[in-house]
């Protein structure tokens, strides 16, 4: 792919999406024993990986499936989605059952180290272009497909910064922690391209350009840390051109908090439903799991279709256990959605 825009424009996808996961881990790897980091807002952070004594692969029956469709059904349902609505897509999620367990980088850690930005740009300059390749899967497609057949959606929040909602048809989408295909100015707030950027970074970074499949290779198979391209200390990235500032991807790393405009914005869709919907989240953070306590609060229901545990399980008025496909497809026939399958 010779020039990587907005993830999911265009009809093909050759190979495996990148491991968005691996371009925000720490810095640094921690010594063995050593404790998880903690963001300048007091709390610890979790580290990313499978929820240890989870249950995977549990399946809901028809019956429950049904319930939960009738519990929606032509009601204004808010839609609140995480990272594995996307990994039909080939993007990983954090705390599934496949997840690779890493510390996450935090907001002060980018900000407040060199290397950091450096360990940053470089993992996402050889993964770029594979991630531009990740395309809506199926879930995003039938998603996008139910409203209005089955209920309407007064929006879909996703906690996802891959763009693929907006580009199965999803309308309106509220990015709720960002999308990677834009970059911002931390002084100036300026928004810009990260294809352009990518192509920049090529041209600071000759040698790494002339070695990307080598090293996109190298990334893929190597374990967390392990791969060549988290040596490339030399690794150069510009400043904001209008200003000289720090750039940083429009998403929203650990210890930093989401945009208050797109904030207020996905609680106004939720106070415009009766119901909200939780596809494909732990709800582990605070950021996703405010919505669920929300939605209790002002008396809706709260349908949540997960494969494992979630945080707010006891607050669900319904517990679906699942393939996203699976079930979104079964509320699809049983409505007459039409989606491409």
């Amino acid at each position: 792919m010779s020039s990587p825009s907005t993830p999911g424009a265009g009809t093909s996808r050759a190979g495996p999406a990148a491991d968005v996961g691996r371009w925000f881990s720490t810095a640094a790897p921690r010594p063995a024993g050593a404790s998880a980091p903690t963001s300048a807002r007091g709390p610890r952070l979790p580290a990313w990986g499978p929820m240890v004594g989870a249950e995977y692969g549990r399946r809901s029956p028809a019956s429950e499936v049904t319930a939960a469709l009738e519990l929606l059904r032509d009601r204004p349902v808010a839609v609140l989605t995480g990272a594995g609505m996307s990994t039909g897509s080939g993007l990983p999620d954090y705390r599934g059952r496949d997840a690779v367990p890493r510390s996450p980088m935090t907001y002060q850690e980018f900000m407040g180290h060199d290397l950091a930005r450096r360990r940053y740009w470089a993992r996402s300059t050889v993964g770029w272009e594979q991630f531009g390749r990740a395309r809506p899967g199926r879930a995003h497609r039938l998603l996008a497909a139910l409203d209005p057949a089955a209920f309407p959606v007064t929006a879909v929040i996703t906690q996802n910064v891959d763009a693929l909602h907006a580009a199965a048809g999803s309308d309106p989408v509220i990015d709720l922690h960002g999308r990677l295909d834009r970059v911002r100015c931390q002084q100036c707030d300026a928004l810009s391209s990260r294809a352009a950027l990518h192509a920049r970074l090529l041209m600071m970074n000759p040698e790494l350009a002339a070695r990307l499949p080598q090293l996109a290779a190298d990334a893929a198979q190597a374990p967390d840390g392990d791969a060549e391209v988290d040596r490339t200390s030399s690794f150069r990235y510009p400043p904001c051109a209008l200003c000289g500032g720090i750039l940083k991807p429009d998403v929203v790393f650990f210890g930093e908090s989401a945009r208050r405009e797109t904030v207020s914005a996905a609680f106004a869709a939720l106070a415009a439903a009766e119901a909200l919907l939780v596809l494909g989240s732990s709800l582990t953070v605070q950021s996703g799991l405010r919505f669920v306590r929300a939605a209790g609060r002002a008396g809706q229901d709260v349908v949540i279709l997960n494969d494992g545990p979630t945080r707010a399980d006891p607050a669900a008025t319904l517990r679906l256990h699942g393939r996203l496909e699976d079930v979104l497809a079964s509320w699809a026939d049983a409505t007459g959605a039409v989606a491409a399958r």
